[in-house]
C-alpha cells in the first residue's frame, strides 16, 4: 500500500519547486499563475535507516524501498469552484489520495507575483478550503439527487441512513466546514467513504519560507500564524524552503547531511513530510528479508500478520498458516538471522498477532486450488 499525497495551494507559492526537488523530476516552474495545468506525478523512495541496515547484514540482490506518490495539481484561485481560473476540475486527480500537502508560502518576494497581491499566509489556507469545500458540496449534492429517490420510494434502510448523512454533511458544508473537524462518527464516514471527500482528507500544512527563516522558521511571523492555524485544526505543519530543497536535491547523500548541518537543519523537507504524513495516517513500516529480496512495506497500525501478509499477495491473507517475526532492534544488534535463532529471538506468530514498527516476517502459507 504506496502512500499517495497531492500537493495543493495558490499559484506561485513553490508548490512545484517543492515537487520538483522531492522528485527530483522536472515539473514545469514559472513566474505565472496556471505553469502546472495538468497533473505532475512522482514516485520517491522513503529514506529508512532500518532498511539500509537491513540491507547489509542481508546484502540482497534486490533491494525495494517503501514509496511515496506525489500529485502536483495546478495552482486554485479565489471562484475556481466557479470556474475562475482554470476552475476545479483538476480536484479530481486528487480524490484518491490519503493526504492533502497544502503548501502556503510566507515570505516576502516582489519579484515572484501573489495572485492576490500580497502575503497573508491565514487568508491564503482559507481560499484553498473554501475552493475544498464547494468541490466536495458538489459532490455530497449529485449523490444526494441520485439516491433520495431510490431512498423514498424503496424505503430502503441502507438508503435512508446515506440520505440523512448527506444531508448532514450538506448542511456543515453550507456553513462552511472542513469536515475532517466536525467529528463524523463512523458509521457516518463509512457511508461518505465512496466518494473520497476532499475536505475529510488528514492534511499537512507546508509552510514556504525565505532561506534565511529556513533554519529558524520562529522568525516568520507567517509561519507562526501558519502553525497555530494547523494546532487548532488538529494538523500538521512542517517548515520549509522550497527553493533549498530544490538545492539539496542536486546533491550526494553526503553532501546533504553536510549542508543541513550548516543550515542547523537534521532532516530535509521530504523526510519530514513523510514522517509527518505517517504520523497522520497512523501508517507504520514492516520488512521482508532475504539474499534474494529486502523490500519495505507500509501497513496501517493495527493490522493482523494476515491482513499484512495480503499486502504483499493477496493469496498469503488466503492461505496464511504462520508468521516467523522478529524485531529490527534484534537483527540490527546480533547481525545476522543465526544469531537470532540462537538467542531465542524469532517468534511464531498466528492469526491474531498485530504486526509492530520495525518487524521483520516470514509468511508461512498454503494455498489449495
Amino acid at each position: 500500500m504506496g502512500l499517495k499525497a497531492g500537493i495543493v495551494g495558490l499559484p506561485n507559492v513553490g508548490k512545484s519547486t517543492l515537487f520538483n526537488a522531492i522528485t527530483k523530476s522536472h515539473a514545469l516552474m514559472e513566474n505565472y499563475p496556471f505553469a502546472t495545468i495538468e497533473p505532475n506525478t512522482g514516485v520517491v523512495m522513503l529514506n529508512d535507516k532500518r532498511f539500509d541496515r537491513l540491507c547489509e547484514i542481508f546484502k540482497p540482490k534486490s533491494k525495494v524501498k517503501a514509496t511515496f506518490e506525489f500529485t502536483d495539481i495546478a495552482g486554485l484561485v479565489k471562484g475556481a469552484s466557479n470556474g475562475q481560473g482554470l476552475g476545479n476540475k483538476f480536484l479530481d486527480h486528487i480524490r484518491q489520495v490519503d493526504a492533502i500537502i497544502h503548501v502556503v508560502r510566507c515570505f516576502k518576494n516582489d519579484d515572484i507575483i501573489h495572485v492576490e497581491n500580497s502575503i497573508d499566509a491565514i487568508r491564503d489556507i482559507e481560499v484553498i478550503n473554501m475552493e475544498l469545500i464547494m468541490a466536495d458540496y458538489d459532490v455530497c449534492k449529485k449523490r444526494y439527487d441520485k439516491v433520495f429517490p431510490k431512498a423514498k420510494s424503496s424505503k430502503d434502510k441502507d438508503s435512508l441512513f446515506e440520505i440523512q448523512v448527506l444531508e448532514k454533511v450538506i448542511k456543515l458544508l453550507e456553513e462552511g466546514n472542513m469536515l475532517k473537524d466536525c467529528n463524523l462518527a463512523y458509521d457516518e464516514l463509512k457511508v461518505l467513504s465512496i466518494l473520497n471527500l476532499l475536505t475529510l482528507k488528514p492534511t499537512i500544512y507546508v509552510g514556504n519560507v525565505s532561506e534565511k527563516e529556513y533554519s529558524n522558521p520562529s522568525i516568520s511571523e507567517e509561519f507562526l500564524k501558519v502553525s497555530d492555524y494547523a494546532k487548532k485544526h488538529d494538523s500538521e505543519c512542517i517548515p520549509i524552503c522550497a527553493q533549498t530543497e530544490c538545492e539539496l536535491a542536486s546533491l550526494s547523500d553526503e553532501e546533504k547531511k553536510d549542508f543541513l548541518s550548516m543550515l542547523n537543519i537534521t532532516m530535509s523537507g521530504l523526510d519530514q513530510i513523510t514522517l509527518s504524513a505517517y504520523h497522520l495516517l497512523n501508517l507504520k513500516t514492516f520488512f521482508t528479508t532475504g539474499a534474494d529480496e529486502v523490500r519495505a512495506w507500509t501497513f496501517k497500525n493495527g493490522m493482523t500478520a494476515p491482513n499484512c501478509a495480503g499486502i504483499i499477495h493477496s493469496d498469503l491473507e488466503k492461505g496464511f498458516i504462520k508468521a516467523e517475526v522478529y524485531k529490527y532492534e534484534d537483527i540490527d544488534k546480533f547481525g545476522s538471522e543465526a544469531e537470532l535463532k540462537s538467542h531465542g529471538k524469532i517468534e511464531t506468530v498466528g492469526k491474531d498477532y498485530l504486526v509492530q514498527d520495525g518487524d521483520c516476517l516470514y509468511i508461512r502459507f498454503n494455498v489449495t486450488k
